[in-house]
């Protein structure tokens, strides 16, 4: 599986170095569910071919604890975030995104709506 890295554009500071990126239909069929928990630093990269509200909708459906879900879209910029509950019916951003990030919970307090990252791919650096 490919990984990627999340940095802060305005500083270069890492945000998460280590993201699952997401891709497939089986994949983002597939998520987090059926998972007891998340192991430290774990997050899960959601990934649509453009941005939008319904693509990016997710369910918590045979997710069996509590994750922080943020959105991004292509641009990098949060568009919105929240704590996503097991067993909800759906989820969905305010603006449209094209990306989901799903990981630990505390990491909602690191993030702010607006804030914008850039993609980076862990292997070469390169951005995406």
């Amino acid at each position: 599986m490919r990984t990627v890295h999340l940095k802060a554009q305005s500083t270069g500071e890492m945000v998460l170095p280590h993201v699952h990126w997401c891709s497939s239909f089986l994949c983002k069929l597939r998520g987090l569910q059926f998972r007891q928990s998340l192991r430290p630093g774990e997050a899960l990269l959601l990934v649509e071919d453009r941005d939008s509200v319904m693509l990016t909708a997710i369910h918590m459906f045979f997710v069996n604890f509590d994750l922080g879900v943020v959105w991004i879209n292509a641009a990098g910029r949060v568009v919105d975030k929240v704590r996503a509950r097991p067993w909800r019916p759906s989820y969905a951003p305010r603006e449209p995104a094209r990306y989901v990030l799903e990981t630990d919970p505390a990491f909602l307090d690191r993030v702010n709506i607006g804030d914008v990252w850039i993609l980076e791919d862990a292997a070469t650096g390169s951005a995406l």
